[in-house]
């Protein structure tokens, strides 16, 4: 995870700079992340991984924030959707839009991407995306909302190829990165009415930074 970590201090670098020094050392910095998130991509050089962090700035000085939609039918089974892009298959979702609260986030994304209609009636977890396999360019907090629904007749989007609801037990192969850990923790939530938290660190506003790791 040290890219992500890389990424973000040369992106605040840059953005408090008060010299043409201190820019040019955040670009440094900026074109190492690049080079060792390459090491984990076989898609793409460093040089396209760099180009992807400038074009996108809205995500590279905090977390992006993730949503899911987990609806259970009558039967217990979760409802999951084909992709398009790789035919892998997931739990609708996507990222939060700006000014949508993050359940209206995993509202959206479950028409979107299936088109049905609910109610998010609680949070089944909250998921750090380097901690559950999902390599994604950035670093990412996945939130999980148990959606309630009234139908249960998913119509695929136009980014999707199948929808269909699942028991733990038969769940369909491929399961997109993340969610093929994160699918079998989730029967788990709704069946338990528990809620998922990444485990934290103890952290002492006190403690000398030097002293922090």
């Amino acid at each position: 995870s040290g890219w992500w970590t890389l990424r973000g201090m040369a992106t605040l670098g840059d953005y408090f700079a008060g010299n043409i020094y201190e820019v040019e050392r955040a670009h440094r910095i900026m074109e190492l992340a690049a080079k060792v998130a390459s090491l984990a991509d076989e898609e793409h050089t460093p040089t396209q991984i760099k180009a992807m962090f400038d074009e996108r700035p809205w995500f590279r000085i905090s977390p992006v924030n993730g949503v899911e939609a987990a609806v259970f039918n009558p039967a217990g089974e979760i409802l999951l959707i084909k992709r398009k892009d790789n035919q892998h298959w997931a739990i609708p979702g996507g990222v939060a839009e700006v000014g949508q609260t993050l359940p209206e986030g995993a509202l959206r994304e479950l028409w979107e991407e299936a088109g049905l209609r609910g109610e998010a009636v609680r949070l089944l977890g909250m998921f750090d995306n380097r901690l559950w396999g999902e390599y994604f360019k950035v670093h990412s907090t996945i939130m999980v909302f148990l959606v309630a629904c009234r139908d249960f007749t998913p119509t695929p989007g136009i980014e999707m190829l199948d929808a269909g609801f699942f028991s733990a037990d038969q769940l369909p192969q491929p399961l997109h990165p993340g969610h093929d850990r994160r699918v079998p923790v989730c029967f788990t939530l709704y069946q338990t009415g528990t809620t998922h938290m990444d485990p934290a660190n103890s952290y002492d506003a006190d403690m000398p930074m030097h002293q922090r790791e």
